[in-house]
C-alpha cells in the first residue's frame, strides 16, 4: 500500500475529504495532491495528519528477532 493509498483510506474511514484534511493541516489541496501523486509526503506530514485526525502513526523497522526500531511519539 502506498502513502497515497493510506491517506485516502484513512480519510474515507474518518469520513473526511482530502480537501478537509488539507484545511486541518494547513496545506492547499493542490499542493497536497501533488505530494500524494509523487509519494513525497514526509514523516512529519504523516504525523500532522495523524494528529489532525486523532489517530496514531508509526514507522517501524522490524528485525528478524522480532525487535523493532520505530519513529513516532515516545
Amino acid at each position: 500500500m502506498t502513502t497515497s493509498d493510506m491517506v485516502r483510506e484513512l480519510c474515507e474511514k474518518q469520513n473526511i475529504s482530502i480537501a478537509g484534511l488539507c484545511r486541518r493541516i494547513g496545506q492547499t489541496p493542490q499542493n497536497f495532491n501533488k505530494k500524494l501523486k509523487r509519494g513525497t509526503v514526509s514523516f512529519e506530514e504523516m504525523m500532522e495528519i495523524a494528529e489532525a485526525l486523532g489517530v496514531e502513526y508509526e514507522q517501524v523497522f522490524v528485525l528478524p528477532d522480532g525487535s523493532a526500531i520505530k519513529m513516532g511519539r515516545n
